[in-house]
């Protein structure tokens, strides 16, 4: 049962195409060059350019919010070859006679638009704002900082019993359309070409030291900074910290684990709730959603809008929820409408599959703007719509050295996935089978670098670490693993629920604004409760 279950998936994937899975990466980026000691500088023509504030390419943005393109090389082997524009936004430090500097800070991903998120919530960022200028910056090939892309989701579908190479032959020739609908810098988008990306617009935004602000993939884009450049790096906090050492596979294992951790935290407090559609015992509450999700995968759901939801669907939908306590009841409403109607538009909502855009009227006066930015376009080439899925794979493909060519045969891949589809279904019968379709994420793709992998000890400057129990995304025993590995770390442990911790806990913000304003960093492990 389990061997069949796992091929509809797999096959469900292979036809998902990057809406679903993300997981039909790019040509990997070589592995990093050391920087130049002495003599002539290669960046020099980067580091001299001058930063032109305008428009922001999109709107809503706040007021203050300005935005620019810096160029860097597209390739930093030869620096000579290409450049890539990269777009970055900036809210100046509201206390000017106290400003400090920059504040560079990602969001997450790989493939999130950082302009989008400072846009999105300044606020929470207000007070590092009296003393920091806020930057957010879209990394090479996402958002506006030439987005790649793999032609929007994939139209064909697979046959639900369709063996290993038929499903591998769809995901090569997504690949396909990855490389046609992008352009080059498709083939440098790793985590090692944006953290020497961001050395680079340290060095324009006139910063003697990066101080950074990394949340979940942000975290590892962050301690690959320091491994370059540890005599540059400043005040440095990771929230939601990433692995720098294990396997996709391992990753996928331990994820499995983490979001089955954080259901079972949601079905405790659905327990707890009125007409909660599991009742209040949680031990079968877990065996009713682990069945829902197999019911799907046979037959799925079938939503007014004709959007099929299958368990693979659901199973998205559900780890979506749990990122924050805050839709948690949006996936107490949405499963109980599966149980109870037969009806997925909940699930599908979690994921945004059912909204559209507001109706603008046409009596209504047009948005104030600023004039058009030749440096920033005029905002008429729309983001692609799988813009975060295509970046998220090619940045994981060109991170992770394990996935080889020479190994990917379907026989091989095939035997791989059977002999850990045990092993996964025994870590969670929800998110095992879904987060096994790891091992596919960069089928036929040749290794990348493993810079990554080696960092033990860069040199860098203490920095604060938070770790959150109850993450779904990025499990508390990465923070600790991260920790050893950087060997100058402060563990903040934050006994609560959700991915990341600064926006939900006061306690850790504490911490984090303390050390970011003022440089003080508590010695040892500080651990903040849950709701504190």
């Amino acid at each position: 049962m389990h061997r069949s279950r796992v091929r509809r998936v797999i096959a469900a994937g292979a036809a998902a195409g990057a809406m679903l899975l993300a997981s039909l990466g790019a040509a990997p980026a070589p592995a990093p060059t050391p920087a130049p000691t002495g003599g002539d500088d290669p960046l020099a023509r980067f580091h001299a350019q001058h930063v032109r504030w305008g428009g922001c390419p999109e709107k809503p943005v706040p007021a203050e919010m300005r935005c620019a393109v810096v160029e860097v090389p597209l390739d930093y082997a030869a620096p000579g070859k290409g450049t890539v524009k990269v777009a970055l936004g900036r809210i100046p430090a509201t206390d000017p006679d106290r400003r400090i500097g920059s504040l560079l800070i990602n969001f997450g991903g790989p493939g999130a638009s950082g302009m989008a998120g400072l846009a999105a919530d300044p606020k929470l960022f207000a007070d590092l704002g009296e003393r920091y200028d806020l930057i957010g910056f879209d990394p090479r090939g996402v958002g506006h900082s030439e987005p790649v892309s793999c032609g929007g989701a994939q139209q064909a579908e697979a046959e639900p019993n369709a063996d290993m190479a038929a499903a591998l032959a769809t995901l090569r020739d997504e690949v396909k359309r990855c490389e046609v609908n992008s352009g080059p810098v498709l083939a440098h988008m790793g985590t090692v070409d944006v953290a020497r990306d961001m050395d680079v617009m340290r060095r324009v935004l006139g910063d003697e030291k990066l101080n950074f602000l990394g949340f979940s993939y942000g975290s590892r884009l962050g301690a690959v900074y320091a491994a370059l450049f540890p005599r540059t790096t400043g005040r440095m906090v990771l929230d939601g910290v990433d692995t720098l050492t294990e396997s996709l596979t391992e990753q996928a294992l331990v994820s499995a684990r983490g979001q089955q951790q954080a259901l079972d935290n949601f079905l405790t407090w659905c327990a707890h709730q009125t007409d909660c559609v599991y009742g209040t015992n949680t031990r079968t509450a877990k065996e009713k959603v682990a069945a829902l999700v197999e019911r799907l995968d046979a037959e799925p759901l079938v939503g007014h809008d004709g959007i099929p939801v299958s368990g693979l669907v659901a199973t998205l939908a559900i780890g979506q929820a749990l990122y924050s306590q805050s839709t948690w009841p949006a996936l107490a409403k949405a499963l109980a409408q599966a149980e109870r109607k037969h009806d997925p538009a909940g699930l599908l909502a979690l994921i945004g599959l059912t909204e559209s855009p507001e109706p603008t009227d046409p009596s209504d006066p047009p948005e104030p703007s600023d004039p058009p930015d030749p440096a920033q376009g005029d905002g008429s080439d729309p983001v692609p719509a799988d813009n975060l899925a295509a970046a998220l794979a090619a940045v994981t493909c060109a991170d992770d050295p394990d996935r080889s060519i020479d190994k990917a045969t379907p026989a091989a891949l095939e035997k791989e996935i059977n002999e850990l589809a045990e092993e996964f279904l025994q870590v969670s019968k929800v998110f095992g089978v879904a987060q096994l379709l790891s091992v596919l994420t960069c089928y036929g793709r040749p290794p990348g670098t493993d810079f990554i992998r080696k960092i033990d000890h860069p040199g860098a400057p203490p920095m604060l670490l938070v770790g959150t129990r109850g993450d779904p995304a990025t499990p508390y025993e990465w923070t600790e693993e991260t920790a050893e590995r950087l060997g100058s770390a402060v563990i903040v442990d934050h006994k609560g629920d959700g991915h990341t911790g600064y926006g939900s806990s006061r306690c850790v913000a504490q911490y984090v604004d303390d050390f970011l304003l003022y440089g003080r960093l508590p010695s040892g492990t500080r651990s903040c409760t849950a709701g504190e």
